[in-house]
């Protein structure tokens, strides 16, 4: 299976399924000399880890990072950082009944058509347990970039949606709650709505919106590697997403060139800041803010038509654990994904010009 590794400079390669033994990961190029807080990686992996609240999957994880390599007297040493997230709650026997069976709108058809095999428990290699590993890397990235501000928070469940520019949202009040809202009162209906969906046994989606703060002028490369480009790679590849967008995202085009232009203030600052932070694909100093747009999880609890290896179509009812909404758990996981692609253009960077 190609596509494990993800990165240039600044690179993760994640491995494991959710019912196997562990998942884990190798990060290459961390430069050497970085003292790592080990307290700051483990509240991010609380932020992402299953059980956390009555909205979320009531799997138990400790999720627990155990480094093998690449860490000496809590420095980086330069070289390959190895480490390992074992599955310690496993319910494999809960996903028996979907052997023979593809949910609908999930890899399981895709994978066993692509591969002739595949690892049922859980959805294996598909399932978002394999995101810890992003969270652990991005943690160690989040560090590397010190004086870079890095939020995310979720913006909308369904039709439940913040209504206030993120200029108005206090950053420090977002862990305050379980769906992780910085807007208390549109929490609370956020909150209502997916207990709702969650006795319904069905599922929603959601957005989370993300702020880059501090970031220096420069990082992204024209062309191919355009920084927006990256940050839609990195967070495409989330599992449930389905949708990226930065700056003005889809209203620009709605606007005439006169009402979208950024106009510059003497100190090169710009007094709007339609264009996200980004112009020509390069950071220019100012807040680099997207949105990311995640479905409704495909396993439902409810019963719901599905197809069988053998092409009947059979009643199928989901059961096990499952998260009724992705987002309040992809919020440290957005935030990992933009800093593993802000470390890589920030080594980068500093082999562009003497």
């Amino acid at each position: 299976m190609a596509g494990n590794t993800f990165g240039n400079i600044f690179k993760l390669t994640t491995f494991g399924e959710s019912h196997g033994e562990a998942i884990g990961g190798i990060i290459d190029g961390c430069p050497a000399g970085l003292e790592i807080d080990f307290d700051v990686i483990a509240i991010d992996m609380a932020r992402r880890k299953p059980g956390q609240s009555k909205i979320t999957t009531q799997r138990k994880e400790p999720d627990q990072v155990k480094f093998l390599s690449g860490i000496f007297e809590g420095k980086t040493t330069g070289t390959s950082i190895g480490f390992i997230i074992e599955n310690t709650n496993q319910k494999s026997k809960d996903y028996s009944h979907i052997k023979n069976v593809y949910r609908p709108s999930h890899a399981d058809f895709t994978y066993d058509q692509k591969y002739g095999h595949r690892d049922y428990r859980g959805g294996g290699r598909t399932s978002a347990r394999e995101t810890a590993c992003r969270v652990a890397a991005g943690s160690i990235a989040k560090q590397l970039l010190n004086g870079i501000k890095i939020n995310a928070f979720v913006s909308s469940v369904g039709a439940i949606r913040i209504d206030k520019p993120y200029q108005e949202l206090d950053f420090s009040t977002i862990e305050n709650n379980v769906v992780r809202c910085p807007d208390e009162e549109v929490a609370h209906k956020m909150i209502s709505k997916i207990k709702e969906i969650k006795k319904e046994g069905d599922t929603i989606g959601g957005t989370v919106m993300c702020v880059l703060q501090n970031v220096p002028i420069g990082l992204g490369e024209p062309v191919f590697d355009k920084l927006h480009a990256q940050l839609g790679k990195a967070m495409l590849s989330i599992n449930a997403v389905k949708g990226f967008e930065y700056g003005a995202g889809f209203c620009s085009t709605t606007m005439k060139g006169s009402e979208h232009n950024d106009l510059f203030n003497k100190d090169r600052t710009t007094k709007t800041n339609l264009s996200g932070g980004i112009q020509g694909g390069i950071s220019n100093g100012m807040d680099i803010y997207f949105r990311v747009a995640f479905k409704p999880v495909a396993t439902l609890i409810k019963k719901q038509k599905a197809l069988d290896t053998q092409g009947n179509i059979v009643d199928m009812q989901g059961k096990g654990r499952h998260d009724p909404c992705v987002v309040p758990r992809a919020v440290p996981i957005v935030e990992a994904m933009a800093a593993l692609v802000l470390a890589d253009f920030y080594l980068l960077n500093r082999i562009n010009k003497i």
